[in-house]
């Protein structure tokens, strides 16, 4: 999960060979990251009901045209309104009530200027008209945009990702993660040798001359990113699953020369929904189904249509990420996208610079399919053994209001500030309510940090504002300093934030203790047989004595 992620983690060869996009440094900035990232005039007037986007798709020509029919609901007196859409796309016209509006474009931000009256609790809705050859994605999902390939019998292999970049890539929209549509539909017409997969459920094909549309309806709100196109010679499977909210249709899409092989591999999916409703609470789109589709990148987290390229193998590309073993027993692109049903599309951050909120609970998420299956002790060595690719190099949350990021540390850092978290809580019932509890009260809701912050806080029973500074907000990471000397414990933290007392659990010839050190040094005397001293390797943190 860029997002992959997509984005998904990476690894050390991740950072070195990224393409422009997700995760790449940025420091300074330009009207227009102002106007794609902040939530602007003509942004907040109006609320997104509705979209009816239809496109056209001819891979021959790499071309795409269309239009989004976009719905809203007035909510304070304006009279312009902010269509994003990126260049080299252009916009043909606009219209409302079939009248064609002025548009002024800026960059990749279009003011599009209404002729009535806008009234306060109203609903409305314009058209736009658009088409070109939109960005041809790099290395998705990093960069972002189309990618077009062909599948090894010579078939367009075409499928969309976007996140960071914004669905503004490849269709006109409000371009923003604050506000979620309520529900929508997908038109997408493609050759008709072909197949489009998309979110939601299929309502209908239909077939006229050389092409084909396929029209698919999602009846959950989604954000934007989380919107996709996948055009290939696809085969279908599927199965029902007996999830805590009753039958919960599980459907694959497959180029069809790796239907066998699929059909053995995506067992895992099952296995996911079981260990994350049962950490989670539901699967949050019973209406919509889940869907696994492949596509010629290694994939992402479209909200129920995740989307998979992971070449059948166990691990990251075969690979596992943490070093320990436990990585090869699943597929990482499987368990980790499929996290993001509930990190990223139940509850979505607000603004991307606390896409932590996405990354690092789904991150974290491995590590509990882990705990469900094989153990509490070997998903604490899977997330501790994550701690290779940390870097520290920049705080984990970003620049807000100009649509940046922060470091990719949320991944496996922000992994492991949660498993910290979970040794803070010292309940494992209480620790999995809390997380159930998250997905119910910020059910299908764009958030901030700051909530996400209260809502632990007040859950655990713990202020955890320095907790949160240390981890989020400051790219040091805790050092504890100790010493013994003469039966006497001296520790203290340093490297912290001001007023950083987080506890600390410690073992005294392998007797639980937990010690509550703070900037300012501590003694503790220890009785004579107590020389074994151990401190508890589930918490990030670093050592000095």
């Amino acid at each position: 999960m860029k997002k992959l992620l997509l984005i998904l983690f990476l690894s050390t060869s991740f950072f070195s060979c990224k393409a422009q996009g997700l995760l790449t440094e940025k420091n300074n900035f330009t009207r227009q990251d102002t106007l794609r990232g902040s939530i602007t005039p003509e942004r907040i007037w109006w609320d997104l009901t509705y979209y009816h986007l239809d496109v056209k798709v001819n891979p021959d020509k790499k071309f795409i045209s269309g239009k989004n029919t976009i719905k809203y609901k007035v909510l304070s007196e304006n009279n312009t309104m902010q269509i994003d859409l990126q260049a080299p796309l252009i916009i043909t016209k606009v219209t409302q009530d079939e009248k064609e509006l002025e548009v002024i474009h800026d960059g990749n931000a279009h003011f599009v200027k209404l002729l009535k009256k806008q009234i306060i609790g109203s609903t409305d809705s314009i058209i736009v008209h658009y088409k070109g050859n939109p960005k041809e994605a790099i290395r998705a999902p990093w960069d972002g945009g189309f990618s077009w390939r062909k599948d090894k019998n010579g078939n367009h292999f075409v499928a969309t990702s976007c996140q960071g970049l914004g669905a503004s890539v490849w269709w006109p929209c409000k371009d923003h993660m604050y506000d979620e549509v309520e529900n929508m539909r997908i038109s997408v017409t493609v050759p008709s040798y072909l197949m489009d997969v998309s979110n939601g459920r299929l309502e209908s094909v239909k077939k006229h001359g050389d092409y084909t549309t396929y029209n698919w309806y999602i009846d959950n709100p989604i954000n934007n990113y989380g919107v996709n196109v996948n055009i290939g010679d696809y085969a279908h499977f599927s199965e029902v699953y007996d999830g805590e909210k009753g039958n919960l249709d599980m459907d694959y899409y497959v180029l069809k020369y790796n239907l066998d092989k699929a059909k053995k591999h995506f067992k895992d999916a099952p296995k996911m929904m079981k260990a994350f409703e049962h950490w989670f609470g539901p699967y949050p789109f019973y209406e919509d189904g889940f869907k696994l589709v492949e596509v010629p990148y290694l994939g992402m987290e479209h909200q129920s249509s995740v989307t998979y390229g992971n070449q059948y193998k166990q691990g990251y590309l075969g690979r596992d990420l943490s070093g320990t073993g436990w990585g090869l027993k699943f597929d990482f692109i499987i368990i980790h996208e499929a996290g993001h049903e509930w990190f990223a599309n139940n509850i979505t951050n607000k603004d991307i610079a606390d896409m932590w909120i996405h990354e690092s609970f789904t991150n974290y998420s491995e590590s509990l399919f882990i705990d469900y299956y094989y153990g509490k002790k070997a998903a604490s060595e899977y997330v501790i053994g994550l701690r290779n690719s940390i870097s520290n190099k920049a705080p984990i949350i970003g620049k807000y209001n100009v649509n940046k990021e922060g470091s990719g540390d949320m991944y496996n850092k922000g992994g492991n500030m949660l498993h910290t978290l979970r040794q803070l809580v010292n309940n494992d019932e209480k620790w999995r309510s809390i997380l159930r509890k998250m997905n119910k009260v910020f059910y299908h809701q764009t958030v901030t940090t700051k909530q996400i912050e209260n809502f632990l806080s007040e859950e655990i029973g713990i202020n955890l504002k320095t907790f949160f500074d240390q981890y989020l907000r400051n790219k040091k990471i805790p050092t504890f300093t100790y010493k013994i000397k003469n039966n006497t414990l001296t520790y203290s933290w340093i490297n912290v934030v001001d007023n950083f007392n987080m506890p600390l659990k410690v073992y005294l010839n392998d007797k639980v203790k937990w010690i509550y050190p703070s900037t300012e040094k501590q003694e503790i005397i220890l009785k004579e047989k107590e020389t074994d001293f151990k401190i508890d390797p589930n918490f990030y943190i670093s050592v000095k004595n």
